[in-house]
C-alpha cells in the first residue's frame, strides 16, 4: 500500500515538474525586471533626455513636412502618420542602448555574480528585457502628450491603449535584447556606442515609420519587410490613430515582433557569459 501511494506521489510530481519549472523560471525573470526597474530611482532623468529626439523630429521635422503634398499618407495628414513612427523611434531609441549597462555590470563584478547564481540566463536575458519595455512605456505617454499638442487625431480606446502598451513592451524587450547580444560581442563601451549609433538609423530609415513602404525603392523594401520596426510602427499607426489600419494585420504584427523577440533572447542567453570574458 505505501508504495503505491509513492509511486503515486512520484507520479505527481512528475506530472506537475514542467508547470513548477516554468513557475520557478517566471519568478526568476521578475527578480530580475524588478532589480532593473530599481535603478529608475537613481536616474529617472535619462527617460526624459531619451525623449528629446524624437520630439524634435516631430516638432521640426513633422511640422515642415506636413506641408509636402507628395508623400502618400492616405487620409491622414503627416503628423498623424508620422507620429506612430516617432514612438517606435523613441523605443527604438531608449533601447538600443540598453548593452551598455551590461559592460557596466560586468566591470563592476556583478555580471560574475549572476552567472555564479541558479538563476537561468534566459531568465537573466528575458528580466533585463522586460525592464527595458516597462521603461520604454514612459516614452509612450510623452509622444501621446506632443501629439494631442500638436493636434495629432489620437484614439483612446482602451483595447487600443491597451495593446500599444503590449506593443510597446514586446519592441524595448527586442531592440534592448539585440543591445545586449552586441554588447556580449564587443565587450567595450567605445566598441558599443559606435555600432549602437551605426545601426539605429538604419533600423529607423529602412522603416515605415517616415514614410510609406510604397514609395520605397525596391531593394528598401526589401529590408523594410525584414525589420522588426516595421511591424512595430504599422500595428502602432492602426491602433494609435483614429480611423488607422495595419497593412500586415495586427496579429501578424505582434506575432512578428514575438518571434524576432524570442529569437534574440535565445541567442542572448547562448552568448550572455561571453560579456564576462
Amino acid at each position: 500500500m505505501y508504495q503505491e501511494q509513492d509511486v503515486l506521489q512520484e507520479d505527481l510530481v512528475d506530472k506537475f515538474h514542467p508547470v513548477s519549472e516554468l513557475l520557478s523560471f517566471i519568478r526568476k525573470t521578475l527578480v530580475i525586471t524588478e532589480l532593473e526597474v530599481r535603478k529608475l530611482k537613481h536616474d529617472p532623468t535619462e527617460l526624459f533626455t531619451r525623449a528629446i529626439q524624437p520630439a524634435l523630429w516631430m516638432l521640426v521635422f513633422g511640422e515642415v513636412f506636413s506641408h509636402v503634398r507628395a508623400i502618400p499618407t492616405g487620409n491622414f495628414g503627416y503628423l498623424d502618420f508620422m507620429a506612430p513612427g516617432i514612438l517606435a523611434q523613441s523605443v527604438l531609441f531608449v533601447a538600443i542602448f540598453y548593452g551598455i549597462g551590461i559592460i557596466w555590470e560586468r566591470d563592476l563584478g556583478i555580471v560574475h555574480k549572476f552567472l555564479a547564481s541558479p538563476i537561468p540566463r534566459a531568465a537573466l536575458v528575458t528580466g533585463k528585457a522586460l525592464s527595458a519595455g516597462i521603461r520604454a512605456i514612459s516614452q509612450g505617454i510623452i509622444i501621446y502628450i506632443l501629439s494631442l499638442i500638436l493636434g495629432v487625431h489620437i484614439s483612446f480606446a482602451p483595447l487600443s491603449i491597451l495593446l500599444i502598451i503590449l506593443i510597446i513592451i514586446i519592441s524595448a524587450a527586442l531592440f534592448s535584447t539585440l543591445s545586449l547580444i552586441i554588447a556580449c560581442i564587443v565587450k567595450t563601451r567605445e566598441r558599443f556606442m559606435g555600432i549602437g549609433q551605426v545601426i539605429t538609423m538604419p533600423l529607423f530609415f529602412a522603416s515605415n515609420a517616415i514614410y510609406p513602404v510604397a514609395i520605397m525603392p525596391d531593394w528598401l523594401k526589401v529590408i523594410a519587410h525584414i525589420n522588426p520596426l516595421t511591424y512595430q510602427v504599422d500595428a502602432l499607426r492602426a491602433l494609435m490613430l483614429v480611423g488607422g489600419t495595419s497593412m500586415y494585420g495586427i496579429p501578424f504584427d505582434i506575432t512578428a515582433l514575438l518571434v524576432s523577440l524570442i529569437i534574440l533572447i535565445t541567442i542572448g542567453a547562448k552568448i550572455y557569459p561571453n560579456v564576462a570574458r
